[in-house]
């Protein structure tokens, strides 16, 4: 079971850019993803892990206050990628490791031992510098038909090391060839898998960037849909999408104040002996209570309480 600190904001941020970075040492989110892919060209990757690397040594990230994750460029499935697409990733790691990010981003994850080949990168590297075994760790970006079809596997390897899934919804569409629309339905069964299988293995399930930057209730909307969904946090790509992300996987007031009576009602039957009770008009069993004691909990970490 992932005992780590549940990350609910996670801002992207281009890996060559000074500026931004600078900028997002000073912002209220939970993680940081220090990119080397997408957002970097091919001229700048060399810079860019010079800057990624340079940032995490000099402590620009300070410890504690956010997590430091580094996303690494894609390589296809190891069992056939050349050995030159995967010592760009190796070099990857080799430039930025020395700053003791947190964890690692592994993008088009297709299968357990893309994950495992990872793992055993870092190990290297952990033991040759002295790190804590284990510390550092890595989630991994579903955004492929087989990365989906083989997310069971995938959320069972490297035990330990894995610490959540996270649901790339626009590669994903461009893989399987389907047309993105708002609500999305046509990427709902990928984006069950992923909340199921996080929660089957104890890994956090983080939900797809919104791409749309000036529709910020159609952010918080979505974002509060991937809550109920039992998705732990939310991908961001822009400043003005952390408040957003962070209000809807907050507990409003109303489903904090419900909670907290169907609590004091359960320990009021308790001790009486009652095991099942009605309350507000509802049967209440053991479930509820757990969902109830999730929501003060998720209160508490978004400093409700």
């Amino acid at each position: 079971m992932n005992t780590h600190p549940i990350w609910r904001v996670l801002l992207f941020i281009p890996g060559d850019s000074e500026r931004k970075m600078a900028k997002g040492a000073t912002l209220d989110v939970d993680a940081v993803i220090l990119d080397l892919e997408d957002s970097v060209a091919p001229a700048n990757k060399v810079s860019a892990r010079e800057l990624v690397r340079h940032s995490l040594v000099s402590g620009l990230f300070p410890t504690g206050r956010m997590a430091r994750l580094v996303r690494v460029n894609t390589i296809h499935s190891a069992r056939v990628a050349p050995p030159d697409e995967l010592a760009v990733q190796a070099r990857d790691i080799a430039a930025t490791i020395q700053g003791r990010p947190d964890g690692y981003v592994l993008p088009k994850v297709e299968s357990a031992q893309d994950v495992e080949r990872f793992a055993r990168l870092l190990l290297g590297h952990e033991q040759s510098l002295g790190m804590e075994i284990g510390r550092t760790k890595i989630l991994a970006l579903i955004e492929t038909a087989r990365g989906v079809v083989n997310v069971r596997e995938i959320a069972a390897a490297a035990p330990g090391r894995l610490a959540g899934l996270i649901f790339g919804a626009e590669d994903l569409a461009a893989d399987v060839g389907s047309d993105r629309t708002a609500d999305g339905p046509e990427l709902g069964y990928a984006r069950g898998a992923v909340v199921l299988h996080a929660a089957a293995f104890g890994l956090q399930a983080i939900d797809t960037p919104y791409t749309d930057l000036t529709n910020l209730n159609g952010l918080h909307a979505e974002a509060r849909a991937a809550r109920r969904m039992g998705f732990t946090g939310k991908l961001a790509i822009h400043p003005a999408q952390i408040s957003p992300i962070r209000q809807a996987f907050a507990p409003t007031d109303e489903e904090i104040a419900a909670a907290q009576r169907l609590l004091d009602a359960y320990h009021a039957h308790a001790a009486q002996g009652a095991g099942v009770f009605v309350h507000e008009g509802k049967m209440v069993d053991r479930p509820m209570i757990r969902a109830a004691e999730r929501i003060l909990a998720d209160a508490r970490a978004a400093r409700k309480l």
